[in-house]
This record gives structure tokens, C-alpha cells and sequence, in this order.
């Protein structure tokens, strides 16, 4: 496959649908050199985008955590999005909208003066972890931690934040893995680099509580599913040692969906009725 800036196809930017190879920003970009840039991971199934206007809400949101003026509403978003899969001709895609600062008067840390953008792309993408939804996906554990609140904007979803993501995820491919769970910045087990963890123990299920990173769309998607099927969840602080007690995990995120974990490390679970129940409800409900 060709990459991604050399393919047919357009992307909406600023209003205007260019010529996917012609989708470019300036070197002097600000988001390039200071990471002033937010965004979305969004599925279409079926021609309609799951959970579209929470992610148009989020970005409004994240954009608003780094100081950035969008100056788009959710409305303008949407119809956006709209406007971009009918023009790429995908039923099932990605979707990925993106706003950053500018190249203009400034060019230091502060950015006042330049123009904010928006753009947004569409795609076709399969499974994010391969074959990993049937057999499990195997993760390495990061040396890196998700930072305290007091540190960064951690309920955004802003692109600097996953400077640690991809070192994480570069480090777990050398070691054959899928991914990397992270820990927090106190030690508690806090989330993979682009996705949310569950953990399942005689009958109920446990999850991190959010407190300091992302709580992820399909995250609280697949909380809905559990309540529906009356099980029982916690939230709450995870100690990695709990990791050994733990019978079945699964990972969520519009990318992963939802994919079971069969190895965390020195720890195993069995891809369990549950984690593949929960994984093929999700399936049919994006596709509704």
C-alpha cells in the first residue's frame, strides 16, 4: 500500500476537499514544531460514523484544553464529516479529523497570532491488532507512565500526549508484541497507547479508573454493554501484581474496538467467553 501522503482520494481542509497529495501544511507549521494540534480516531460502519457527535464534541473540548480556537461548532464538524466519506466512496472507514495551529507571525511557544485549521481524512482500515481478536493480542509493559493532571492536559485528546505511545509501541514491536500497557504516574495500571483495559475476575469486571488519562468513547460504549448484561463493574485503582489474579482482558478504542488480550507481560488470560461476547455485541451495535 502506498503511504499515507501518496494516494488517491480527497481531504477536506478548511471547507474545501483538495487532492489528497496536495493536503499540505507549511514547514513552519506551529503544531510541527510545539504539538499545538488535537484530534480524532472515528469508525464508519455501514456509512455512518459511530458515535460521531461525541467525537466532534471531544475535539471541541481537547482544543479548548491546549488553548487553541476551533472556531468550528459541532454542527459544522459534522456536516464536515459527512461531506468527506461520501467523497471517499468507503462504507466502513476511518475517520480522522485533525485541528492545529498554523504557520503565521509567530514562530516560538507562543502562537496567538497564527490561524488554527481543521482538516479531516478518511480511510480504510482493518483490525488495528491483526489477528489479535481471535487468537489475543500480546502487550509488553511500557517503562513509561501516563503523567500526573497536574502536568499535562491529560483529559485531551492532544497529539503531544502520545509522544510516550509511540516509544511505548515502538519498544513493544522489537519485542514481538502488539502493544504496551502503560502504568500511571503513581504505578497504577492505567491504559495500553491507544486504548482503554479491562480485566475480568470471577464474574465481574475491573477497569481503571480514568482519573488521569482518557475515558475512552468506546470505553464507556462497552460499560453500557456490561450493565445491560447486569454485570457487575469497578473502577477503581489497579496494582500491576493484580495482573496474576486477573482470568480474561480485553482492550477498547475505535481503532482496537474491542480485542481480547491473551499476555500482559509475564501475564496470561484465557480469550474468554466474556471478552468475546462483549467484543461481537459491540459489532452489531456499530453496525445498527
Amino acid at each position: 500500500m502506498a503511504g499515507y501522503d501518496d494516494r488517491d482520494g480527497t481531504i477536506w481542509m478548511n471547507g474545501t476537499l483538495v487532492p489528497w497529495r496536495e493536503a499540505n501544511v507549511h514547514l513552519l507549521t506551529h503544531a510541527m514544531h510545539y504539538a499545538s494540534s488535537v484530534f480524532e480516531g472515528e469508525r464508519a460502519y455501514n456509512g455512518k460514523i459511530f458515535e460521531s457527535r461525541k467525537h466532534s464534541e471531544r475535539l471541541i473540548f481537547s482544543a479548548g484544553e491546549i488553548d487553541l480556537d476551533l472556531q468550528y461548532t459541532v454542527d459544522e464538524i459534522e456536516a464536515a464529516k459527512v461531506e468527506t466519506l461520501a467523497a471517499s466512496g468507503l462504507s466502513d472507514a476511518y475517520v480522522r479529523p485533525i485541528a492545529w495551529r498554523g504557520a503565521g507571525e509567530d514562530m516560538g511557544v507562543s502562537s496567538s497570532r497564527n490561524p488554527t485549521h481543521l482538516a479531516i481524512a478518511v480511510w480504510g482500515w482493518g483490525n488495528y491488532y491483526g489477528d489479535a481478536k481471535t487468537k489475543g493480542a500480546k502487550l509488553d509493559i511500557s517503562k513509561w507512565k501516563r503523567p500526573s493532571p497536574e502536568t499535562i492536559p491529560c483529559f485531551a485528546k492532544a497529539a503531544g500526549l502520545y509522544m510516550i505511545c509511540t516509544m511505548s509501541k515502538h519498544a513493544a514491536e522489537a519485542k514481538g508484541c502488539s502493544d504496551a500497557l502503560m502504568m500511571d504516574h503513581r504505578g497504577y495500571v492505567a491504559e495500553a497507547t491507544g486504548a482503554n483495559v479491562f480485566f475480568v475476575k470471577d464474574g465481574k469486571v475491573h477497569t481503571p479508573k480514568p482519573d488521569c488519562f482518557l475515558n475512552g468513547i468506546t470505553r464507556q460504549t462497552v460499560l453500557r454493554l456490561l450493565e445491560q448484561r447486569g454485570i457487575e463493574v469497578i473502577e477503581r485503582h489497579i496494582e500491576p501484581q493484580e495482573m496474576a489474579d486477573f482470568e480474561q482482558c480485553w482492550l477498547t478504542g475505535t481503532a482496537a474496538e474491542v480485542t481480547p488480550v491473551g499476555q500482559i507481560g509475564e501475564f496470561t488470560f484465557e480469550v474468554g467467553a466474556l471478552a468475546r461476547g462483549i467484543s461481537e455485541e459491540y459489532e452489531k451495535l456499530v453496525r445498527i
